[in-house]
Parts: structure tokens; sequence; C-alpha cells
């Protein structure tokens, strides 16, 4: 079957991966050959607001794919830029690492609020906008339910789930629970 596009990137923190960042990555499966996941802060140090590694958040969202689908999504690692003009050219460069010249390649994301201003600074690439999914879900509860110690079943893909559930075991999870629970709440987001 031929698609519509050769790559769709979709750029995002996936911290953690939840179901509406899976179903955005299924329509980009049904529109593209590959997809390519810019995973943001992908720096090394964790933090509440970024607790995995990007190697953990590979391992958590090919989790929830067939091997068929997750040999179709390719990962590139973005790290913080706080600069637009840099940050957008840290991304166009790892994707063109990925992708040949002659292939097509399109944007996938939806414009949820004032942050998701970056999906308009890529207009060489078609944008493929969709709607709200899954009730506009946020990730910050997610998180700040996670360090209570409640995983929201009802949010995750089964892989999410189960890697959640691990992570929740070791010391890293402890620590972090730990700085979340005494440090002031304000910059979750």
């Amino acid at each position: 079957m031929k698609h519509t596009f050769d790559y769709l990137v979709f750029i995002g923190r996936f911290q953690p991966f939840h179901l509406a960042h899976m179903r955005t990555i299924q329509i980009a499966l049904e529109l593209s050959d590959h997809v390519i996941l810019a995973l943001g802060s992908a720096q090394m140090e964790r933090n509440i607001k970024n607790p995995f590694t990007a190697q953990e958040r590979e391992q958590m969202i090919l989790s929830n794919f067939s091997a068929q689908d997750a040999a179709r999504i390719r990962f590139v690692h973005v790290v913080d830029v706080y600069n637009d003009k840099k940050w957008v050219n840290l991304v166009k460069s790892l994707v063109a690492n990925v992708v040949q010249p002659e292939h097509k390649v399109g944007l996938i994301g939806h414009f949820k609020d004032e942050s998701s201003y970056y999906l308009e600074l890529f207009p060489e690439w078609e944008m493929v906008e969709i709607d709200s999914l899954e009730g506009a879900m946020s990730a910050t509860p997610m998180r700040e339910a996670f360090y209570r110690g409640e995983i929201w079943e009802e949010t995750f893909p089964q892989g999410t789930i189960a890697f959640l559930q691990n992570f929740m075991q070791s010391v890293i999870y402890q620590q972090l629970q730990h700085k979340y629970q005494t440090q002031d709440k304000t910059n979750l987001e």
C-alpha cells in the first residue's frame, strides 16, 4: 500500500507515553511508511518533569506496538535548546540523518495550547493536524499521580502500564518521588 508520506515526524517528550500519543502514532502509521519520533528533553539528567531517559522512552513506546509496526518507528533524540531557531535546526538535522532528500516528510501533531506553537516552525514539512485525542490528555497530571504512587490505567496502553509498574520498583523512582513530595509543584509542566 502506498502511503501519503515516506516519513511523518511526531515531536514530544512522551513523559510518560499515553493513549493519545499512541493513537497519534497509529494515525501516522496509516499515512506514512515510517514515523520518526523526536524525543524532546533527551539530555541524560532526570528530574520530576522528565523522569525517563530517551532510551527508556523508546522501550516504553515500542512495547505498545507489534513487531511489524515497531520496525516502522524511528527515534531521534532532541536535547533541550532554549532558542527556537537553534532547536528547529537541530530537529531538522536529526531528521535529515534518517531520511533521504527525495523522501516526502510531514509533521503530525495537535495544537493543544500555546505550547504547541513549535508545530508552525517547520513550514517545509506538510502539517497533518489531528483533533484532540482521548479527551485532550496532558501528561502533567499523569506524572503527578505517578509520584503519588498511582497509575491511571485508563490513560495508558498496556506496555506503558507494565513499564511504569516496573519503574516504580526502582531506587530512581523513589528518589524522584521524594523530590516531587518535597519540591515546589509549580514547575511540573
